[in-house]
């Protein structure tokens, strides 16, 4: 996992503790709110593995269940199925569990937390601005109404395009893969769609501020 893209997740995870009226939270603040997401993942870590134990033993039961309960043929391959669904659920959530330790190690770091904490300052400072940008880039849909994981996402995008300097395909690309882990199944398609308007916007306003 690269500390960058580690310090996204980890402000995109503290973006949605912060309260509405952010322009006046301390430094000290904000850094509590990482601290906090942080030990947030370290439960969720916790809690893939619990569940990753327990899809294991409900695809036991099924499997053995569907030794003697299976009537004829055609219900022992629902069994069977139902048991192979189980646990590939829990071998996702395994693959969760075991790559969140790093994650939590890899937050820990201070490079990490440093970047999170620059990336949610910026977005405290300009929440206006960047809300402007976005209200324009959305078609037939508004801010407020969005889920708060994709509007946080495209936050946190444009506060990194716009203040801190990151190239627009790396901003967009990491924005697509927070919304593909965290939000619902299309949602990467959406988020990818306003980013991309958005910056042909951005492109329009410049070349029409740049003199002929």
């Amino acid at each position: 996992m690269q500390p960058r893209r580690i310090a996204r997740e980890l402000a995109l995870l503290s973006l949605s503790q912060l309260p509405k009226k952010v322009d006046k939270l301390s430094e000290k603040q904000l850094s509590d709110v990482v601290v906090a997401a942080v030990r947030a993942m370290t439960a969720e870590a916790h809690e893939a593995l619990e569940n990753a134990s327990s899809e294991l033993k409900n695809g036991y039961d099924r499997l053995i269940s569907s030794e003697h309960q299976a009537s004829d043929l055609k219900m022992a391959r629902v069994m069977l199925s139902d048991s192979i669904e189980l646990t590939q659920k829990a071998i996702e959530q395994v693959g969760l569990a075991l790559e969140l330790p790093e994650f939590v190690q890899l937050a820990s770091q201070e490079e990490v937390r440093r970047y999170a904490l620059e990336i949610l300052t910026t977005v405290c400072q300009h929440r206006d601005e960047i809300d402007a940008q976005l209200t324009e880039a959305l078609v037939d849909w508004q801010l407020d109404r969005l889920p708060h994981i994709d509007r946080d996402v495209l936050r946190l995008a444009i506060a990194e395009i716009e203040y801190l300097g990151t190239p627009e395909r790396v901003v967009v690309n990491e924005a697509v893969e927070l919304v593909k882990r965290y939000s619902s199944e299309d949602a990467h398609r959406f988020v990818n769609g306003v980013l991309r308007r958005a910056l042909d916007l951005r492109e329009e306003d410049a070349e029409t501020a740049s003199p002929s």
